[in-house]
């Protein structure tokens, strides 16, 4: 490769917006697609897969792109908005090479095999074809990211080994690449991955981080993921989630083995999931959450902020707090209202909630059915609505979020709802001269 030629890590691509020449944001980089190529000669780079606003990905052929520099992609502007699908002599960087154990042909002892970190890609002199020329490489044993090992950077032509059909991958590196990620931009990464390098990149997640992506995953993609990890560690996983959605996950399930994994729960979480397992899907009992922040009469307005400041926490269960005799767990003692955090904004931070609590509002009872639910929020402009028993006890809170889920349809996290600026047609047209373009 001549000196000065472009050339650019695949890791550092992820993420990286990609604008056209009048400087429009197109979308953003999650993958790189490539050729392998036989006889040790470097992959070609065929395109860029690249997330729209809508969440479709689509695929931007190198041909169309005109810059990689200072932490974005240019383009001519011509983008085929049809949805990428990968074809059988096509390979992901990201979701396929990276974490990968290979060859390295050299005649020093025991340094032959190593796990691939990353690879670069650089620009052929006076084309825009561009191929997989390096390949950065941690000696010593896989499995460990954070496990000191010497580094080195190498020609392609020196590793064997990128068979597709190799086992005990890993994901280490994967993971590193998108831990910026919110949680359901990182399960749609998953999505779109291999059911086999889905269940790498799962186990690879700690617990809490797994438990939030599961939650914004499509049913079928939860339960295989779940159906991959060890009985205990499924349940710690669904320990972690939020209860409601741990119940929806586990109602997916056979009943032994939903079973099973309620019984390996600590009894404290297992017992909530258990009540909402008890109410029929579509009604308030079976969406909402047992877990919503309750304080009792004599907490002051300076508990509470304290207590919606937790980062942990959604906007809608930040949103107020329920106010209830003892116990204070789910179920409660006497529910007796609800006050809004704008509430505790203006009032001073010694002041009891029992001073503030607003009654009028009447709460839900378990059995309402999910247009009842809907109807509610939207007539009191609620992000959040109490659900109590008939003996007075608070038994949780259903969240808009919640409610949303079950108002869209089941695919809704696979289909896309809106069109590249956000309010267009699902699937727009494709561009004659796009198609033209496109020689994938």
């Amino acid at each position: 490769m001549p000196a000065g030629a472009p050339r650019v890590f695949v890791s550092h691509l992820s993420g990286v917006a990609v604008f056209d020449p009048n400087g429009d944001q197109v979308g953003r980089v999650r993958d790189v697609v490539v050729m392998l190529r036989v006889g040790g000669r470097p992959p070609r780079v065929l395109g860029l897969v690249v997330e729209v606003v809508s969440r479709r990905r689509i695929f931007l052929p190198m041909t169309r792109v005109t810059g990689v520099e200072s932490g974005q992609v240019i383009t001519t502007g011509v983008v085929n908005m049809r949805r990428f699908e990968q074809r059988p002599t096509e390979t992901l960087v990201l979701g396929e090479l990276l974490d990968r154990r290979v060859r390295l042909d050299t005649d020093e002892p025991g340094a032959a095999e190593v796990t691939v970190l990353d690879v670069s890609m650089a620009q052929l002199p006076a084309r825009r074809d561009w191929e997989i020329d390096k390949v950065f490489v941690r000696r010593g044993k896989s499995g460990a990211l954070r496990r000191k090992g010497e580094t080195l950077t190498v020609d392609w032509s020196t590793v064997s080994g990128f068979s597709l059909a190799e086992e005990g991958q890993g994901a280490e590196n994967l993971v590193a690449t998108f831990e910026q990620l919110r949680p359901a931009d990182l399960a749609n990464v998953l999505h779109h991955l291999s059911p086999k390098r889905r269940g790498e990149v799962a186990a690879a997640l700690d617990d809490d981080r797994l438990a939030d992506v599961l939650e914004e995953l499509p049913d079928d993609d939860q339960v295989e993921i779940l159906s991959k990890l060890k009985e205990e560690r499924a349940a710690d996983v669904l320990e972690a989630m939020d209860p409601d959605d741990a119940a929806d996950l586990l109602a997916e399930l056979p009943d032994d083995e939903q079973e099973r994994l309620l019984t390996l729960m600590q009894p404290q979480e297992a017992a909530g999931v258990r009540r909402l397992l008890s109410y029929e899907e579509h009604t308030a009992g079976g969406l909402m959450t047992t877990e919503p922040i309750v304080l009792r009469p004599d907490a002051t307005v300076a508990d509470a902020l304290a207590r919606i400041r937790n980062p942990d926490l959604s906007p809608a269960l930040a949103a107020q707090v329920y106010v209830c005799r003892p116990p204070d767990d789910t179920p409660t003692g006497k529910y007796l209202g609800l006050v809004h955090f704008q509430r505790l904004l203006r009032d001073p931070p010694f002041t009891q909630l029992g001073a503030i609590v607003d009654t009028d509002l009447q709460p839900l009872e378990p059995d309402t059915a999910l247009p009842s639910v809907t109807s509610f929020l939207a007539t009191y402009n609620m992000i959040s609505a109490p659900v109590v028993d008939e003996s007075g006890s608070l038994l949780g809170a259903v969240t808009v979020d919640d409610v949303l889920d079950h108002l869209l349809p089941d695919d809704w996290r696979e289909t896309t709802l809106l069109g590249p600026e956000g309010g267009g047609p699902a699937d727009p047209p494709a561009d004659p001269i796009a198609e033209a373009a496109d020689d994938r």
